[in-house]
């Protein structure tokens, strides 16, 4: 039986959800790119993808974002079958969810092209697909789910390798690799900055396993015993994935989700898991979280509203008054831009808030 009790929320999975949006919030207000203004370096960088080979932190954003859908699912749907819920339910709750979750991922890059366009690239729409694919493995192994998510990895990296479209046969190179191809059949153009839609099959790895995470922890294991397996898999994770960008097997890139990234993102996401779930729900160190519970309980809203009303207008409307302020106070540009910046990404906190506290949550 789930050592949780139905209904009962997993405070670290809400804090990590929390934190994954909050920091997405930061990059809609401009804060990163402000900052980078301000004082460029090796820091700030770090909140910005890695143009192709390598690995920066900015890059654990969505793997963290899909790993951590994966196990509130995993949550939720057990919780619902522990109070009788027919699976036909269940099933039909996820597939609306995943419809929707794809509605609204190709309905923002209308928003963004400012006309109707057909892309795929929103991590909306890759959730969908991966969402359905982890739903059926809930009731499954642990063998059978860590199984699956590492064959989709392979899968992903032998048609890069093995699929030789003229123009698109260089498995790792940006705009000329079988992702690359695969979009101009589906969508008929390429992504300017090296994004694939089929990202969705080895990114299933993420939410495959974050049900995998939330199945252990639901599980009547000990706390100890529990960290200690997502430490060792956390770390094996790591290993193998520098393991396999050093020798060359499967390069560390992002933007296609080559196995490398997938296991390396997995291992930290999964680290940083056994650390909040330890310091947050074993050591009982709730001061604070509720900073980020309260973002993370309204996850799918904040993210819809900061990607349309956000970037489409406060930006500009705070900017209005706090720019101009500033500037008659003889505040240099730069600052400007930084102080503004911080002042939508202050407000936008503040209307998660305001919906916490009238019990207001928004879901899919």
């Amino acid at each position: 039986m789930p050592i949780l009790k139905p209904g009962e929320r997993l405070l670290s999975l809400d804090v990590m959800r929390g934190i994954i949006m909050i920091l997405l919030a930061a990059e809609s207000c401009m804060v990163y790119h402000s900052l980078e203004h301000l004082q460029p370096g090796w820091l700030i960088e770090q909140f910005f993808h890695h143009p192709w080979h390598g690995l920066r932190f900015w890059d654990l954003v969505q793997p963290a974002f899909m790993f951590m859908a994966g196990t509130a699912m995993c949550i939720s749907v057990e919780n619902k079958r522990s109070k009788g819920l027919p699976e036909k339910d269940n099933f039909r709750h996820v597939l609306v969810r995943s419809l929707k979750l794809f509605l609204l991922g190709t309905g923002l890059h209308c928003v963004y092209a400012g006309k109707l366009v057909w892309e795929l690239w929103n991590v909306l729409t890759q959730l969908s697909f991966t969402t359905l694919v982890a739903y059926f493995l809930i009731g499954r192994s642990y063998k059978v789910q860590i199984g699956t998510a590492l064959l989709l990895v392979l899968l992903s990296d032998m048609l890069y390798r093995v699929v030789q479209v003229p123009g698109f046969d260089q498995p790792f190179v940006q705009g000329h690799n079988f992702g690359a191809w695969m979009d101009t059949v589906l969508m008929g153009k390429i992504n300017e900055g090296g994004w694939v839609a089929i990202n969705c099959i080895p990114t299933a790895a993420h939410t495959i396993l974050g049900v995998t995470a939330g199945k252990l922890l639901m599980s009547v294991l000990p706390a100890a015993n529990k960290i200690r397996a997502l430490l060792i898999a956390g770390v094996a994770a790591l290993a193998i994935g520098y393991a396999l960008d050093l020798s060359g097997a499967s390069p560390i890139i992002k933007r296609i989700c080559t196995g490398g990234f997938i296991l390396v993102s997995l291992g930290y996401v999964t680290l940083i898991l056994a650390a909040l779930y330890w310091w947050i729900d074993v050591k009982d160190h709730k001061r604070f979280t509720r900073i980020a519970v309260v973002v993370g309980m309204n996850s799918i809203f904040i993210y819809i509203f900061f990607e349309t009303v956000g970037m489409g207008y406060l930006n500009g409307v705070v900017g209005i008054f706090v720019k101009g302020g500033l500037e008659m106070l003889g505040t240099p540009e730069t600052w400007q831009a930084v102080v503004s910046a911080f002042c939508v990404w202050v407000l936008e906190w503040y209307l998660c808030y305001w919906l916490y506290q009238r019990k207001i949550f928004f879901k899919l």
